[in-house]
């Protein structure tokens, strides 16, 4: 499995399903690699089409194949609504490396509600291992002139 940094950049959602009765939704979303979670900002009064641009890092162990996207209803009087979610597969990110910003579908209950755009970069982890030659290239007590 490839080890190494995951960049997510959430770029936007449009067509989002809007859970407020009398105002625009206050999206925001919450990025989930297994166990690490980011959350992004909230786009204040943006509706069903907000816009984030904003850049996540996530480090890759093995054992990673997707990434959710939580979108939220930020509401100020009662707890946050569920607006959908997405699930990235990543495996394409650790073929090519770098993915432009493409629509992933948001569903609720098995049901479209909405898209989001969404860029993947992958870094991978350089390999640790070094290869030793021989001794006698390493230099050492061999090297030494003390008699």
């Amino acid at each position: 499995m490839p080890r190494g940094t995951l960049e997510v950049l959430l770029v936007s959602a449009k067509g989002l399903d809007d859970t407020d009765f009398l105002s625009n939704i206050d999206p925001y979303a919450v990025v989930t690699c297994r166990t690490q979670e980011k959350k992004s900002s909230v786009a204040k009064g943006q509706g069903s089409s907000p816009e984030w641009n904003e850049t996540f890092l996530f480090t890759v162990s093995s054992g990673v194949t997707e990434i959710r996207i939580k979108i939220m209803d930020s509401d100020n009087f009662s707890s946050d609504d569920f607006v959908g979610e997405a699930i990235i597969p990543l495996e394409p990110a650790f073929v090519v490396e770098a993915m432009p910003p493409a629509a992933y579908n948001v569903v609720k209950d098995e049901q479209y509600c909405g898209e989001i755009r969404v860029g993947l970069k992958f870094f991978p982890q350089e390999n640790c291992e070094r290869e030793f030659g021989n001794e006698d290239n390493l230099g050492g007590w061999k090297e030494s002139s003390f008699d």
